[in-house]
C-alpha cells in the first residue's frame, strides 16, 4: 500500500512537471538608446521586435530610472503617426503627457497606463509633463506596442486611460508546499494592467486575450507560481533585482521567453523588492509587415498607409 501511494505521488509530480513552461530563450539586457529627448531606453525585443516568436507583442522599450533636471523645455517626442496596433505606456515614476488628432489629452501619473489603439490610424505626441519638467526628478516608464489582428487593424482608433486605482492589486501566489501566511502580500504583489491573476482581472479592454502583469517580490528565496494559458507566448521581463525562473538567472532589464506549451512557471528573487513585467498573450497566426510607425500585414499595407497619413486621411 504504502509502495502504490509512493507510485502516485511520483505520478501527480511528474504530471505536474510536465504542465510546467520552458525558457526558450533568455533575452539579456541591450545597450539604450534615445527616442527623442525624453525617453532613455532599452529596446528590450532587440533582433526579436516584430517577429511572430513573441507575438501579439511586437516592441519593448523601457526607460529605466533616470533623473532628469528641471527645464523649461519639452522633452520627449513630437507629433508623429500609428496605425494597425496598440501602445501601452506604463508610469512607473514621473509623467508622461499625451495628445493626439482624436481630442484625447491626458498627463499619466505615477503606477497609470495608458492603452492607445491606432487601428486604422491616430497622430499623437509623448512628452514628460509640464509639472515633471517644471520641477525634474525621477522618470521610469516603459512602452509595449501590441499587434492587432487584421480584422481590427483598420477599426477606429480608441484611448483607455487607466488610472492607478483602477488597478486591482492582489498576493502572490506561493508555490504548493511553501509556507503560506494568511497575508500573502507581505510576499508581494500584482497588479492586473490587463487579463487575469488569480481570479482577480485588468481593468484594460484587449481585442486578443492579453496579460500584463506589473509583479513586486519583496520576500527573498521564496518560490512563487504563476498559471498561464498553454499555447501563449509569454515574457518575464525584470526590471529591479534580480530572480531565477525556471532554473535561469535574470537581472535587469533581461527577459525569459518561456515555451508555448504549460499552463505555470516558478520564479524566485534572489533580490529584496524585486520588480518584474509579466506579459504573455494568445499569438496572432498572421503574416506581420512594419515599417516605421505602421504595422500591417503586407508591405501593400504599409504603402497605404503612408499614403494616407502623407494625403492628411489620419483622421
Amino acid at each position: 500500500m504504502q509502495r502504490i501511494s509512493f507510485f502516485i505521488i511520483f505520478l501527480l509530480s511528474t504530471t505536474m512537471a510536465m504542465k510546467q513552461k520552458t525558457i526558450r530563450e533568455i533575452l539579456r539586457k541591450p545597450r539604450p538608446h534615445w527616442v527623442g529627448d525624453g525617453f532613455h531606453v532599452f529596446p528590450v525585443f532587440a533582433d526579436k521586435a516584430f517577429t511572430k516568436e513573441l507575438s501579439p507583442f511586437l516592441m519593448f522599450d523601457y526607460a529605466s530610472p533616470k533623473h532628469f533636471p528641471k527645464t523649461s523645455k519639452r522633452l520627449g517626442v513630437g507629433q508623429h503617426p500609428h496605425r494597425g496596433f496598440e501602445t501601452v505606456s506604463i508610469a512607473f515614476h514621473g509623467e508622461i503627457e499625451h495628445a493626439d488628432n482624436q481630442g484625447n489629452r491626458g498627463v499619466i501619473k505615477e503606477g497609470e497606463v495608458q492603452w492607445m489603439t491606432a487601428a486604422r490610424g491616430i497622430v499623437h505626441e509623448e512628452f514628460h509633463s509640464t509639472q515633471f519638467a517644471k520641477k525634474g526628478g525621477l522618470f521610469e516608464m516603459c512602452q509595449l506596442w501590441v499587434n492587432l489582428p487584421a480584422k481590427h487593424k483598420m477599426s477606429p482608433p480608441r484611448y483607455q486611460p487607466i488610472t492607478k486605482s483602477q488597478i486591482q492589486e492582489t498576493p502572490l501566489v506561493p508555490a504548493t508546499g511553501t509556507t503560506c501566511t494568511d497575508d500573502n502580500s507581505n510576499d508581494g504583489t500584482v497588479r492586473i494592467i490587463a487579463g487575469e491573476f488569480n481570479g482577480v482581472k485588468g481593468p484594460a479592454e484587449t481585442f486578443t486575450p492579453v496579460n500584463m502583469w506589473d509583479v513586486n517580490i519583496s520576500t527573498v528565496d521564496k518560490l512563487f507560481e504563476f498559471d498561464i494559458i498553454s499555447g501563449h507566448n509569454t515574457l518575464v521581463f525584470v526590471r529591479r533585482g534580480a530572480i531565477d525562473v525556471q532554473g535561469s538567472s535574470l537581472t535587469l532589464a533581461d527577459v525569459a521567453i518561456l515555451s508555448l506549451e504549460g499552463d505555470k512557471f516558478f520564479v524566485e528573487a534572489k533580490e529584496k523588492d524585486t520588480q518584474l513585467l509579466i506579459l504573455s498573450g494568445e499569438p496572432i497566426d498572421e503574416p506581420i509587415a512594419n515599417r516605421g510607425p505602421f504595422v500591417m500585414n503586407t508591405q501593400e499595407e504599409l504603402v497605404q498607409a503612408m499614403r494616407d497619413y502623407s494625403a492628411g486621411r489620419f483622421t
